[in-house]
């Protein structure tokens, strides 16, 4: 018939079983879930009430600028540097620092 193993090999079920056995003893791997952060719906234009609440809330925060706007008025990057803009030329706000990126203004002092 076939051949007798020798006293050092072992069989093809002897081998698959020491396999599946060696693989068990370490554990199974648990893929970690990784966190999606949800899409925020932030406004893309400014209707009447947001201006309103803005043209109050906005000066008398301490640091403005498009981020803070943008995160506490809902509004898209756009529409809050839109709107720090409009504030300044109305003397709401004064500059403090401006770069093509990022603009830093704060609260007018009275």
């Amino acid at each position: 018939m076939g051949k007798q193993p020798q006293a050092g090999h072992k069989t093809k079920e002897a081998k698959a079983k020491a396999a599946t056995q060696s693989s068990k003893s370490k554990g199974i791997k648990k893929k970690v879930d990784s966190r999606v952060r949800e899409k925020a719906n932030l406004a893309v234009f400014i209707d009447k009430t947001t201006y309103d609440k803005a043209k109050v809330d906005v000066p008398k925060m301490k640091l403005i600028t498009v981020s803070t706007v943008s995160d506490r008025m809902k509004l898209n990057a756009s529409a809050a540097r839109r709107l720090i803009r409009n504030l300044h030329e109305q003397n709401l706000i004064k500059k403090i620092d401006y770069h093509h990126s990022q603009y830093i203004f704060t609260a007018i002092k009275e």
